[in-house]
């Protein structure tokens, strides 16, 4: 194993963010490097104010290093504030693998990785995100023994996305309680763009409540198997042409950065409420959805069903448990609408103070 430093171009950007602006504040970030079996990655702690940090491992070919980098320090930031909200006795963190994980991905590069994150002793707490799934937990639980997700067969929960699509369900009927006053999306148009490990459960849930969807994906296979099961779902190209698709809610459930200037322009939708991650391209776009009047269910709020369910993992693992605390998701969606209304800020500015309440009070406590 070997550490390495980042480029010259690398400081100017990537250590800017982490030490001089708001969306730093990392207590640490670790560079991981095996020559021999290929890996490169990022370990991100935000945060460890409430706890031991949990996140992901997200496997993907970034443009750049620095922009793996960025996304780490994102993602991590972002699991401070889900956990928080969670009501989970943990902080915030998250890794990226770094490369495309059809051409890279092996038993000893995992492995490699998970003896970066043992080295961490317990400070770092794993699971699965995009690219990555619970073979792969299994692999890394052979080195750390801090992994979640894992195959009932070993011990863990199995695959987190289906309680992350249960939540982002929860969260849902809460939008559609505070904007149409009933917590159902029955004769609703649900837009949902992509469709994969988390997206075709939220579908599942959308037809058994009655509502019409609509979906997209990268992916013509994963559309396929929506289509073929549920003929009366209807297929677009692209999320392009989704977002423009008359619709009542538009839920992104594939990788960060959906909602920017030019998306939110044109959305048709009066709720957002969906799985992905970072859905928010930059600062100042929940206050362009506000102006437009599009309610904003914040998603590190409905999604986190699946950390949920991974951090029950920690405790001997129990569907029903995890699947009750999942459920609360709908009445933490609700407090935050509330909270945006009397303080007249925007969904995701009054989720992220009681976040940050959580965890100013945690550390007043330590």
């Amino acid at each position: 194993m070997t550490d390495v430093r980042p480029t010259a171009g690398a400081e100017s950007g990537v250590l800017h963010t982490l030490f001089r602006t708001d969306q730093g504040g990392h207590e640490q970030v670790v560079l991981c490097q095996d020559r021999e079996s290929g890996l490169k990655a990022v370990i991100a702690l935000h945060s460890t104010a409430l706890g031991p940090a949990l996140g992901g491992t997200r496997f993907h070919a970034y443009a750049s290093d620095e922009e793996a980098v960025r996304d780490a320090l994102n993602l991590s930031r972002g699991m401070s504030y889900k956990n928080a909200l969670a009501g989970l006795d943990h902080g915030g963190g998250k890794a990226v693998i770094i490369g495309d994980p059809d051409l890279i991905k092996t038993e000893e590069l995992l492995l490699a990785y998970g003896r970066f994150v043992a080295s961490l002793g317990g400070r770092y707490v794993t699971a699965c995100d995009v690219g990555t799934y619970v073979r792969d937990m299994d692999v890394i639980a052979r080195e750390n023994r801090w992994t979640t997700g894992r195959s009932p067969e070993n011990g863990g929960a199995g695959d987190s996305s289906v309680l992350t699509a249960f939540g982002v369900f929860q969260g849902m009927r809460a939008a559609a309680r505070t904007q149409w006053g009933e917590p159902t999306l029955r004769g609703r148009r649900v837009g949902v763009a992509g469709v994969g490990k988390v997206g075709h459960h939220l579908v599942e849930h959308l037809v058994e409540d009655g509502a019409e969807v609509v979906i997209t994906d990268v992916r013509a296979e994963a559309v396929e198997r929506i289509t073929a099961r549920h003929p009366q779902v209807t297929a677009v190209t692209d999320a392009d042409v989704l977002i423009r698709t008359p619709l009542d809610v538009y839920a992104p459930c594939a990788l960060g950065g959906a909602l920017n200037d030019e998306t939110v322009a044109a959305l048709t939708a009066t709720v957002v409420c969906g799985a992905a991650n970072n859905q928010l391209a930059h600062p100042g776009v929940e206050k362009n959805l506000a102006d437009r009047g599009i309610l904003y269910a914040p998603d590190y709020v409905v999604n986190a069903g699946g950390v949920i369910q991974v951090a029950d993992e920690l405790h001997g693992f129990d569907f029903d448990r995890a699947k009750a605390k999942a459920t609360k998701i709908y009445d933490t969606t609700l407090a935050i609408f509330d909270r945006a209304k009397s303080d007249g800020i925007p969904p995701a500015a009054a989720a992220d103070r009681l976040a940050e309440q959580r965890m100013a009070e945690a550390r007043a406590v330590r």
